[in-house]
């Protein structure tokens, strides 16, 4: 089979990329792609450093006559985040991602891609080695487990970093300069359930939400994205509330899974007097009502019922109607906008995971906000809802958002570059969602900060695609900023 990204332009970025793609990397499975950076930067005598968190430094000299210019440094994440269509055969520890080319977009196979961040750090190995770059000395910083909270970035010992001038090339809407971004922090809620029952020999049932656009918590959660986890909670309630049948009996929910993708799927197993007919007519005031609120927005959105095996197990009705209950009052979706940048998002929470282990019901909720006292009181809210619940929360440590700097001369600079090149000046934002550059920012103060990219689609999700076009225009771009710094 032809490999999609062997004649693509610049060939530099594509070459890089293709090495990442050929390597598993999820979060905490960096070791791999690690090493085969390490390997390509001793073969060209560049030095290396890895923290203790796993996080990998590569000393860049500055071209011949550019050695004493300020040093740049090239940031991104080595992690991606690992999603697949139900029912599509692929290992994410072992696999090397499957390319698809569509028109102007590359794309997985019924896989996440990687572009998020794997575009960000083919740039940075690009600019590095390409001898048509001219540049300063340059520090590669690839940071490790991005997609799960920063941890690299939080680990992160500023004092192996000699530059202040970072560009984070980890944004995806090309034309778009990010000086600010959203912190944030993830809770756990953990409901204690009372001792199960075997079910009273009834039919068993798999009901399941499917077909959600799902995406990432931050970037799309403006776009009011169906919420798998939500939807199924809402479609418990009806089929407890029903009266037209005795006995749904809930024997485990299972939805989502990372803390920054909305859920797509949703799955509950039940035990019920009833037939799948009944089930399925019990649910037509839920179909009527979700196509009603999502209509066009999630044309792909259904709700199945099919038979299966009973459960092992199933809830007291008391421990089931605190589970729907708890799912139900929890926040998910925007909660404020900003009131400095318009169209953004200030404040939101993520629904983002629900499992049943070990005699608890535990539910992942990610927040994120531009301002601290917002993003605080927001867990607290959830603390509270899951404490009238019966629930304990462990609020996970929150990450500092970025505050933007408007007056800052690099960011005049980068305006002036793309001016130059493209005619029009760029658009100035920040982003709800939690870039390093907040981080990274506390471990090495002093940093001057700016984050752009190429277009890319519907990251953290089976969807992801990264624009051909804009990955040409960004590398154009990235050469000519270079060049200006180190002059």
């Amino acid at each position: 089979m032809s490999n999609p990204l062997e004649h693509l332009e610049p060939k530099s970025v594509w070459q890089h990329f293709d090495l990442l793609r050929s390597t598993p990397r999820g979060s905490g499975n960096e070791a791999a792609v690690r090493a085969k950076i390490e390997a390509w930067a001793k073969a060209r005598d560049y030095r290396t450093t890895i923290d203790r968190a796993g996080n990998l430094i590569v000393k860049v000299p500055g071209r011949p006559g550019y050695e004493k210019a300020p040093i740049v440094v090239l940031q991104g994440h080595l992690d991606m985040v690992c999603e697949k269509n139900e029912g599509t055969a692929f290992d994410f520890e072992k696999d090397p991602i499957e390319i698809v080319r569509d028109g102007d977009w590359i794309r997985a196979n019924n896989t996440t891609l990687g572009a998020d961040n794997g575009i960000g750090v083919a740039a940075s190995m690009a600019a590095a080695d390409d001898p048509g770059v001219t540049r300063g000395p340059l520090e590669l910083l690839f940071t490790v487990q991005e997609e799960t909270g920063l941890d690299g970035a939080f680990a992160l010992d500023g004092s192996l970093i000699q530059g202040r001038i970072l560009l984070n090339l980890d944004s995806e809407e090309w034309g778009d300069f990010f000086v600010g971004c959203a912190g944030g922090g993830n809770s756990t809620i953990r409901l204690p359930l009372e001792p199960p029952a075997a079910p009273r020999g009834q039919n068993g049932f798999l009901v399941k939400v499917e077909g959600a656009l799902g995406g990432h918590s931050g970037l799309n959660i403006v776009n009011n994205r169906a919420n798998a986890v939500r939807l199924l909670a809402r479609a418990l309630r009806d089929l407890q509330r029903a009266g037209t049948f005795p006995g749904v009996e809930l024997g485990s929910i299972t939805g989502g899974d990372k803390h920054n993708a909305i859920p797509r799927e949703a799955t509950a197993h039940l035990a019920a007097d009833a037939t799948i007919e009944q089930l399925r007519d019990a649910l037509a005031s839920w179909r009527a009502d979700v196509a009603a609120e999502f209509g066009l927005r999630e044309p792909d959105l259904a709700i199945t019922v099919s038979a299966a095996p009973l459960p092992a197990w199933t809830l007291t009705k008391t421990s089931a109607d605190r589970v729907v209950d708890l799912l139900m009052a929890l926040p998910h979706g925007v909660d404020t906008m900003s009131q400095d940048i318009a169209g953004m998002v200030e404040t939101s929470t993520n629904l983002a995971r629900v499992r049943v282990e070990g005699g608890h019901v535990v539910v992942l909720m990610s927040t994120r906000s531009s301002i601290q006292g917002p993003l605080e009181a927001l867990r607290v809210r959830i603390g509270t809802i899951a404490a009238l619940a019966g629930a304990v929360v462990d609020h996970g440590e929150a990450y500092p958002g970025w505050q933007p700097d408007m007056a800052s001369p690099l960011l005049k600079t980068c305006e002036d570059v793309f001016e130059r090149l493209y005619g029009k000046r760029p658009r100035v934002t920040a982003i709800h969602a939690g870039l390093e550059c907040g981080v990274i920012g506390e471990r090495a103060p002093g940093m001057r900060m700016i984050s752009f990219g190429p277009d890319l689609r519907d990251v953290h999700s089976p969807r992801e695609k990264v624009s051909i076009s804009t990955t040409a225009l960004f590398w154009d771009y990235l050469k000519a900023l270079l060049a200006e710094l180190a002059r």
